[in-house]
This record gives C-alpha cells, sequence and structure tokens, in this order.
C-alpha cells in the first residue's frame, strides 16, 4: 500500500474509533456510582452488579459487573472515577491493587463455566485509549484463547524477568512479554510494571493494552505479563481483549 493509501486506511480507522468512542462513554460509570454502590450502601444489594467491595472506602473500593452479552465475562470497575490505562493514579505508589482484585473475582468466571478452568485458562485485560469505548477503567476478566493459551505455553520457559518482544504474534498482532513469579497480585502493581519499562510506555500509557495470564513456571505459581502499543495505520486498536474468548472454548 502506498503513503495515500496508508494515510486514507488510518483516517477511516480513526474515523470508527470515535464513532465507537460516542456511544455512551460514561454509561459504565454511571452503573457503577448511580445504581451499585448507592444500593450496596443503602440496601447491602450490589444489583445490578455482583459484588460491590467497599472494604478499603468507596475511594478505593470495586465493582464486579457480569457482562450481559458474553457466557463468562465479568468487568471489575474501580468506585473511583478513573477513565483508564492512561489514568496517572494507577502506577501511582498507593494505588488500590485492583489487578488483584480482578484476579480475585475470576471466581465469577469458573462459577458460569460449563466445566472446570484450570490457571492457564484465565486472564485479565485492560484495553488501549483506542481500544475501548468506555472512559472508566474495567478490567475484563475471562478465558483465554485457546491459541494464546497454546502460545503461552510453548514459549513459557524463553519468557525472562524483563520485558521483551514475543517471539510469535499473538491474534496477529506483536506484544511484549515479561513473567512474573508470584500466586497472586497482591501487593503487585502490573500497570507500574509497564509504566517503569521504558519512558515511550510511560509518557503513552494511553496507547498500551495490558493482558495478564495466569501460568505456572514448572512448580512455581506465576503470570506473563503482555503489552501492545497500539498503530492505527496498520489495524491495531490496542485491544488486548482480542487475546481473550468471550465464549470459553476452553471450558468445552
Amino acid at each position: 500500500m502506498n503513503r495515500a493509501g496508508r494515510a486514507l486506511a488510518a483516517l477511516v480507522l480513526v474515523l470508527l474509533w470515535s464513532a465507537g468512542a460516542r456511544a455512551d462513554p460514561s454509561a459504565l460509570w454511571r452503573i457503577v456510582h448511580d445504581r451499585c454502590v448507592p444500593n450496596q450502601m443503602r440496601h447491602d444489594d450490589p444489583t445490578p452488579c455482583a459484588l460491590v467491595d467497599l472494604s478499603r472506602g468507596v475511594a478505593r473500593g470495586y465493582v464486579v459487573l457480569k457482562d450481559r452479552r458474553d457466557a463468562t465475562q465479568c468487568l471489575v470497575l474501580p468506585t473511583a472515577r478513573l477513565t483508564g490505562i492512561e489514568s496517572p493514579a494507577l502506577p501511582a505508589p498507593n494505588a488500590p491493587d485492583y489487578m488483584q482484585d480482578a484476579w480475585t473475582a475470576r471466581r465469577f468466571v469458573r462459577a458460569r463455566a460449563p466445566a472446570t478452568l484450570a490457571r492457564d485458562d484465565l486472564s485479565l485485560a485492560v484495553n488501549s485509549v483506542y481500544g475501548r469505548t468506555q472512559n472508566q477503567l474495567h478490567i475484563h476478566v475471562d478465558c483465554l484463547r485457546r491459541d494464546v493459551r497454546d502460545a503461552l505455553a510453548r514459549q513459557r520457559d524463553d519468557i525472562g524477568d524483563e520485558w521483551r518482544r514475543f517471539p510469535e504474534p499473538l491474534v496477529g498482532h506483536t506484544y511484549i512479554a515479561r513473567r512474573l513469579i508470584a500466586a497472586d497480585l497482591a501487593g503487585v502493581n502490573p500497570f507500574r510494571m509497564l509504566a517503569d519499562s521504558g519512558p515511550d510506555e510511560r509518557a503513552h500509557m494511553g496507547d498500551y493494552t495490558l493482558v495478564i495470564a495466569g501460568v505456572a513456571f514448572g512448580g512455581r505459581l506465576g503470570f506473563i505479563l503482555l503489552a501492545d502499543r497500539a498503530d492505527l495505520p496498520n489495524g491495531d486498536f490496542g485491544s488486548g481483549e482480542e487475546l481473550q474468548d468471550h465464549d470459553c472454548a476452553v471450558a468445552h
């Protein structure tokens, strides 16, 4: 494709993204702020959420919301107003453990799956500014695509403690990856781990998507962290959710 063709393709992609972003980008925030939290505080009922956890206080709490369209997917959202991965509060030293909250919420996915899900079947994903339609941070909690799970298993032993390019494309896109040896994500801040990986990442966090997959390294429990930067001219919106399977085929 020549330069004019690439420019036209990029313009079309931006227009498509802009149209999606206009589709009520505050809808999730209103569900959390206007319905789930008040219902929990007034009536001890999280409806329409599945869970409202205010144990850290309203400003640092979170909710679990079942996605109505998909079989197993749940969303974890802060009760504070945080637009998304670009929010400077996320990599801060005192940030709440939202990723641990999301990992804990995998029990809602398991409860809806038709068969037992292993650790390496499960994942968390946060999309980039360009890969989302909602301006309230929401962590997608769901099953991994089977082909992604298998690619991670093939490369697992070669993934180190520093961010490096993942050697295989995942759903047609190039990711960087690193491992984390830990049973859970308590006291770990994957947003800060990505922001600290380089000046470009810290300066352009909104361009990045972040995915966390459960795994075991030999006898040690851990995670594989994956990140991708949006590249609109080449059709990459930075949507790590693409690595998930909302039909949860791994459970069938």
